[in-house]
């Protein structure tokens, strides 16, 4: 039986045609979810952000066990950084995103066919010195000049590639013009033996799939999907194939299909948020709890109630010291709102030993910078230090956190609020975090409402940590 490889292109083709609107913990999210469904490979975008974005493959590269996949342009593009970027990763490839057509040559490359093979054989051995595993992809491969095809893949396997992409960018070919093209190209490239063949096939004629199982047909060895509706075959729709036709064709995949579709319904969920400019924090906040109002009356299984509502689940002992902290404030107040609820929670219940402690912080940020976080953190005695750059000064600094831990967790919810009055007020920070299907809140106060903010998430995961140490 032969196993189809199944390649993921959604965050290489993200940040190519939405201009790199997602943030980094969205990234992170796709990737920590292919991940989990065992695609074979992740593709990644070719480096246009600078140290943004080397940054942002460096964090996938230390969270992601399948290969990673670093794009080049053959124009342009440093090698050197995409293999900086992914070199950490426990199976990085670099892959050499060439066009090939005519048209594409011209207006994107700027290059006649001679340049552009000099061009590959040069680009190709870049990436091969740095990397073992080296990727051609032939961009526009169906509108290309056959002989000159033939060429570029030959250029391309004698330079070091050893995994080659045919690209149907156009659409133009239906599902058996499409096969005998793949088969053209088996035939007439002898150096193809003994190398991996992938696909990568529009669906603007809604005939990706039928393409692509063509092509599997013809030879190829692995197609590139991406996770939601982009203008390809989508994972759901490629895992379908093969479920249905697999058996029959003598066909298998890696790809875990007891959590395909959950999976991919929350990575479509995000990407369509991601498409109505919703900001990082939208991203996973949980705002499906309506505002609640308890008072001085309520007992305590109406209290438990609501904080079960808010996703929480406390032990015994914890409800009875987070009601405790209701009664005294309800007393005070002629009524107890989910946030302040949320804040009761986060001080009272789950008191854990301090993992991570806060150490240094230095925030840069302004209207004309790129908001940074240079932070340090303690555990065990031992300092760790990270920097990390975000849409603004808190998502900077959970960034730099996320990176010393080596692990993201959603973010279920932030609130700011002030606890005194004048220029010297305090602020309180609010910090709910998820994890394993549980929520962990931890609070912050400060003058300094980053470092509240920073002192909330360090409280939410310590109490984490704690738990999960504990099992």
């Amino acid at each position: 039986m032969r196993t189809i490889k199944i390649i993921d292109i959604t965050l290489r083709e993200s940040a190519i045609f939405r201009e790199g609107a997602l943030s980094f913990k969205e990234k992170l999210e796709i990737a920590r979810g292919l991940d989990r469904i065992r695609v074979d490979a992740i593709e990644l975008a070719p480096i246009t952000a600078g140290k943004a974005d080397q940054l942002s493959n460096k964090t996938i590269a230390s969270v992601v066990a399948k290969t990673l996949t670093a794009c080049v342009n053959v124009v342009g593009d440093s090698v050197e950084d995409a293999w900086e970027s992914i070199r950490t990763a426990k199976h990085p490839q670099l892959n050499v995103l060439t066009p090939t057509s005519p048209v594409q040559m011209e207006y994107a490359a700027h290059k006649k066919a001679p340049a552009m093979l000099e061009a590959i054989t040069e680009t190709v051995k870049k990436c091969r010195f740095y990397c073992e595993m080296v990727e051609f992809t032939a961009l526009d491969a169906t509108r290309a000049e056959r002989e000159f095809l033939y060429k570029a893949i030959r250029t391309a396997l004698a330079a070091g590639a050893n995994r080659v992409t045919l690209c149907d960018n156009a659409g133009i070919y239906l599902p058996d013009e499409f096969s005998s093209f793949v088969s053209d190209i088996r035939a007439n490239v002898t150096e193809l033996e003994g190398i991996e063949l992938y696909v990568q096939v529009s669906d603007d004629m809604h005939m990706g799939t039928a393409c692509a199982a063509a092509a599997v047909k013809a030879g190829a060895d692995g197609i590139k999907c991406t996770a939601a509706a982009a203008g390809y075959p989508t994972l759901e729709q490629v895992g379908s194939f093969l479920q249905i036709k697999g058996e029959s064709l003598d066909l298998t995949t890696n790809l875990r299909f007891t959590e395909l579709h959950r999976t991919v319904t929350t990575l479509g969920r995000l990407l369509e948020a991601e498409k109505n400019d919703q900001t990082p924090f939208d991203t996973g906040l949980n705002n499906e709890v309506a505002s609640v109002c308890l008072s001085e009356s309520d007992q305590i299984g109406d209290v438990i109630n609501v904080v079960r509502q808010l996703g929480y689940d406390l032990s015994d002992e914890d409800y009875a010291k987070v009601y405790e902290a209701f009664r005294r404030v309800a007393v005070k107040k002629n009524f107890v709102g989910t946030r302040e609820l949320d804040v009761i929670v986060a001080s009272t219940a789950m008191q854990v030993p301090t993992t991570y402690r806060v150490s240094s912080y230095v925030i840069n940020s302004g209207n004309v910078i790129t908001a940074t976080a240079n932070l340090t953190l303690e555990k065990d005695g031992t300092k760790h230090r990270s920097v990390g750059i975000g849409d603004g000064p808190v998502d900077a600094a959970f960034l730099a956190i996320e990176q010393i831990i080596g692990h993201h967790y959603e973010l279920d919810d932030f609130q700011i609020q002030t606890v005194t009055e004048g220029r010297e007020a305090m602020g309180s920070a609010l910090v709910k975090l998820r994890a394993n299907g549980k929520i962990y809140s931890g609070n912050g106060i400060s003058t300094d409402i980053i470092g509240a903010s920073i002192r909330a998430y360090i409280s939410a995961l310590n109490k984490i940590v704690y738990e999960e140490e504990s099992i």
